[in-house]
């Protein structure tokens, strides 16, 4: 049976409006690679700025990431970290914690498990380092703390908790997720991309997914919506990232060629400003569909092998579809048992009674 369901707030507790002992002056966040966990960071930079309204706060960032720092306000700059992904490259590691050093951090919080990520803050001497004790790196960290999977059950709890004492429980009082977009910001990517403003209803359906092809809904059902929103008289946009170029044609071919295929033309932000324009999104369980939730703007995101409840698009105007299998969530990249049944059985028609039910509670 399918489900829909609007995904949990963020609750309130007295724990995350106590002030630590010790007021730091500059805050570095070792943010994440992957988008919908860059996403997720928003809220912990609000969360500082309420602990420490004097504080300066800056990102630490890979490349591709990293824009979305400009769209939080509470980040004063982002350190871009240009290391390969999964590359150790400890040279060039070493040269940034000079860099780093020399801006004068008290407090490092450590968003990514992973040794790599914990280098350069310990080679910089950054005399607070706070991040959980995964991939043995706990003698890197100055505060090595336990995941608890069971009471941090979500990818953003699992951030918040970084910033508040062991002993602070969850639900966190902070807002969900939410992007500001400087004033311009439509208007320049749209020139950049050479496009119009959509004159009726905007649709993006975002049909890749980083993670693997598990997770993304057949091309034939995307098609199958595109051409049944064409017909209706919306625009259709195709949009994601140059990897996605190869399932976003069979997309639009297999829809008779109804879709705006934008897939690859855009840099991070400008994809983050075309879906700050759109009217709906659709997605996969995907970096974008979080950015989608960053922005409120009404979408439906398609879960299969992944779980929503670790990492939910925190929005009131999301709707999350999902069979809820007796094999899913399996986290697997492609369907262990071959038939991948989680996806291919929720029905295009599934998701147009779902655009419905949106558009009648906007």
């Amino acid at each position: 049976m399918s489900t829909m369901s609007e995904p949990p707030r963020i609750g309130r507790a007295k724990a995350a409006t106590t002030k630590p002992p010790s007021a730091p002056e500059r805050i570095l966040v070792v943010a994440p690679a992957w988008v919908g966990d860059m996403v997720m960071t928003e809220p912990l930079t609000r969360l500082l700025r309420r602990l420490y309204p004097n504080a300066a706060i800056d990102l630490m960032a890979p490349p591709w990431t990293a824009p979305l720092g400009s769209f939080m306000p509470e980040v004063r700059s982002v350190l871009s970290a240009p290391f390969a992904h999964g590359r150790l490259a400890l040279a060039a590691r070493w040269r940034m914690s000079r860099a780093v050093r020399r801006q004068g951090y008290d407090l490092a919080i450590l968003l990514p498990n992973s040794v790599k990520s914990a280098l350069v803050p310990f080679l910089a001497g950054i005399p607070k380092r706070v991040g959980y004790a995964r991939e043995g790196r706990a003698l890197l960290l100055t505060e090595a703390r336990w995941l608890d999977r069971r009471n941090l059950p979500r990818q953003i709890d699992r951030f918040l908790a970084l910033a508040l004492p062991e002993t602070a429980s969850p639900p966190f009082d902070v807002p969900a997720p939410s992007f500001v977009l400087p004033e311009g910001t439509v208007d320049r990517a749209l020139e950049r991309l050479g496009l119009e403003q959509p004159s009726g209803k905007f649709m993006l359906l975002v049909p890749g997914a980083e993670f693997g092809p598990a997770k993304r809904w057949p091309i034939e059902h995307f098609a199958a919506l595109a051409k049944n929103r064409h017909d209706a008289g919306w625009t259709v946009g195709l949009l994601g990232s140059a990897k996605d170029r190869e399932i976003a044609a069979a997309v639009q071919s297999a829809s008779g060629d109804t879709c705006l295929d934008l897939t690859g033309r855009t840099e991070l932000g400008d994809a983050v400003a075309l879906i700050a324009l759109a009217d709906v999104v659709v997605s996969n369980d995907s970096g974008l569909m979080h950015v989608a939730a960053a922005l409120a703007r009404p979408q439906v995101a398609l879960y299969g092998p992944s779980d929503p409840v670790l990492t939910p698009p925190l929005s009131p105007r999301a709707a999350v579809l999902r069979l809820g299998l007796a094999c899913s969530p399996c986290h697997q990249r492609a369907c262990p048992l071959g038939h991948h049944r989680c996806l291919v059985d929720l029905t295009p028609e599934r998701v147009i009674d779902v655009l419905a039910a949106l558009g009648r509670r906007m």
